[in-house]
């Protein structure tokens, strides 16, 4: 099984650049924010999911690697590896999503992180893919309001046409942790939707885009996912403090946490950066055989 983890570095100059290039205007700090604590994930992954095989890192650019990772154990993926080249440079992590099953080599099984999800506890192959089968959290809801919800239920939307199902009223939301994926039905589901998905890119997130769920969805009505929810925390640095955070971090009671960064001010995002850097040092103080 191999895992697969996205990320950005929007402090790199060469990125910036891009980004102001192709979008006219600059960056929104808390959505490419670089907290300095992908090293933290890896050896999460290194401790606790020893079955994993292979890590493919995906970024925009060669710029984009940070300098410790090691390149003999970690398959860094360029965008312009997967994705077409008519539609790059892009900022969007909805769009990326939809061309991560053409990591060449990428195994059948494989899980997909953000770069803000950490391993924090012993996981098993089995929970993630009991009997083979992927598994996550399915929740039914109804309501679109926001963005984002208008994100997931699109998504869904194009899932049920995909699998063969009648439009809802209801959709489904997958669990906000590592997704268990199959490449092959990655594959089936960008073929049964490809004009949809390909007239959807974008190069920032609009409601036109669909997300990793479409692939989730789909698995949940084809009866190839089932629903069972996965060992996972997570936490808003809207709602949470940083105290609380770190806290869960040193006797944590998931196995899984998630992280979401929110805008706040420079002073802050520094106090809260070091004291969850130190956090993770302190849980995670070996290098691991990902790190140079």
């Amino acid at each position: 099984m191999d895992a697969i983890v996205t990320y950005v570095d929007g402090q790199d100059p060469l990125w910036k650049e891009d980004y102001v290039t192709a979008v006219g205007h600059e960056i929104l700090n808390k959505r490419f924010r670089d907290w300095g604590t992908l090293k933290y994930h890896f050896r999460g992954l290194a401790r606790y999911m020893p079955f994993i095989d292979r890590i493919h890192l995906v970024v925009a650019r060669e710029s984009q690697v940070p300098s410790w990772i090691n390149p003999e154990t970690v398959h860094v993926v360029l965008h312009r590896d997967i994705m077409p080249a008519e539609h790059l440079p892009t900022f969007n992590s909805s769009m990326i999503e939809m061309f991560l099953h053409r990591i060449p080599g990428l195994s059948e099984k494989f899980l997909y992180f953000n770069d803000d999800m950490y391993t924090v506890g012993p996981c098993s192959e089995d929970d993630f893919f009991p009997d083979g089968r992927p598994s996550m959290g399915f929740s039914r809801n109804f309501m679109r309001g926001g963005d984002f919800r208008f994100l997931v239920s699109h998504s869904d939307a194009l899932a049920r046409k995909a699998a063969g199902k009648r439009a809802s009223c209801m959709y489904v939301r997958p669990q906000h942790t590592a997704s268990p994926m199959l490449k092959s039905v990655c594959d089936e589901v960008f073929a049964a939707v490809n004009d949809e998905i390909m007239s959807s890119l974008t190069p920032l997130r609009t409601r036109a885009n669909y997300n990793q769920y479409l692939f989730l969805d789909y698995m949940y009505y084809k009866g190839i996912a089932q629903s069972r929810r996965l060992s996972n925390k997570h936490f808003s640095l809207a709602a949470a403090s940083i105290g609380k955070i770190c806290s869960f971090l040193r006797n944590p009671t998931a196995k899984m946490v998630c992280i979401n960064d929110v805008q706040m001010s420079e002073d802050k995002f520094l106090a809260c950066r070091e004291a969850l850097l130190k956090a993770f040092d302190e849980i995670l103080p070996e290098k691991s055989k990902y790190e140079k």
